[in-house]
């Protein structure tokens, strides 16, 4: 009877949506959230079948160290756009009629991407927000930057339906009494964007300063995070978070799914929820073997999320690093 209840409410629903709403009307729970996302439209059905989707679980005793991963290379070009409220996420896209591209190579891309937006998730509460989890670990937020192959197609409509046509690079934030420098340049709009539909241009923005200070990634073959879940996505999770300050954190809180005169809830908790694995393969440039051995005592600094001794895994308190660490035992 819940499942034949459900099914209704779902078919009035989608003919109450309407074909064109569908990009609107999605969200992050209810009737609309997740798990209904691969039935609200034809074109999205990899949000339920799919067997390569976005976020996972990165398990640091399952990842493979890979020689031939090179560093991720980001042009030193400075973008400008315009910061959107969608009342799903907080989007940054760039200017379409921007002349210098930043451009994104090396790591595991076998082609040239050309950056395009980025989406901000977070968490109402501070144990929650990150869409990818370190060994059950949620950071408070993370910020997607997203690119299509450019070697390939022509734009991101074009990339999103093809194979190796995204690239999605995650950097995990946490919180800190020293900000990113780059990041304040967003996080000092976030008044103009309170509610749904609100935007405001971001001007000179630097990619290669928004990344922490780290060459060390992991990577893995998945899929956009957000319907239609399409699996052409290259996903390079850095090992090392970028910083948000309290303060910038409660202004990002206060901001709304709906409009002023309808607020709803806040924009925060918009994370899809973890996916299978499904065997895949989640490699990395960090040489575990040579750390633990100490071949390389420099590398251990750059070893980012550790679990303790009692193989709980949990946040340690690093002044140095300022976050968790990693590294396999």
């Amino acid at each position: 009877m819940r499942s034949t209840t459900c099914v209704l409410l779902l078919a009035t629903f989608f003919l109450y949506v309407g074909c064109d709403n569908w990009q609107e009307w999605w969200t992050y729970d209810g009737i609309s959230g997740p798990g209904y996302w691969g039935l609200m439209n034809p074109q999205w059905n990899m949000c339920s079948k799919g067997r390569r989707q976005s976020p996972i679980n990165v398990e640091p005793d399952k990842l493979l160290f890979d020689p031939f991963l090179r560093h991720i290379h980001l042009d030193k070009h400075k973008v400008s756009g315009m910061l959107h409220n969608t009342g799903q996420s907080l989007v940054f896209r760039v200017d379409k009629d921007t002349k210098q591209h930043v451009n994104i190579s090396g790591g595991p891309l076998a082609y040239r991407y050309q950056f395009e937006e980025i989406y901000i998730h977070y968490g109402i509460e501070n144990r929650q927000g990150s869409e990818h989890h370190i060994q059950g670990y949620s950071f408070p937020g993370e910020i997607q930057l997203y690119g299509f192959n450019k070697e390939l197609y022509h734009n991101m409509s074009e990339a999103q339906h093809k194979a190796q046509g995204i690239v999605a690079i995650s950097l995990m934030v946490q919180i800190g009494d020293t900000p990113n420098p780059e990041l304040r340049i967003i996080t000092s709009t976030f008044n103009k964007v309170q509610y749904k539909g609100a935007s405001t241009p971001i001007k000179h923005l630097s990619l290669r300063s928004l990344l922490p200070d780290t060459e060390h990634f992991m990577t893995y073959e998945g899929s956009t995070t957000h319907p239609g879940c399409w699996e052409t996505t290259v996903w390079v999770i850095l090992n090392k978070p970028i910083y948000i300050t309290k303060h910038e954190l409660y202004a990002l809180r206060k901001l709304m799914q709906g409009s002023e005169d309808a607020p709803k809830a806040p924009l925060g908790n918009n994370a899809r929820p973890l996916q299978p694995l499904h065997h895949r393969t989640v490699r990395t440039n960090i040489n575990f073997q040579n750390t633990q051995n100490n071949n390389c005592p420099s590398m251990y600094k750059e070893m980012y999320y550790k679990g303790n001794n009692a193989n709980k895994w949990s946040p340690v308190d690093v002044k140095e690093v300022g976050t968790l660490q990693f590294s396999l035992h």
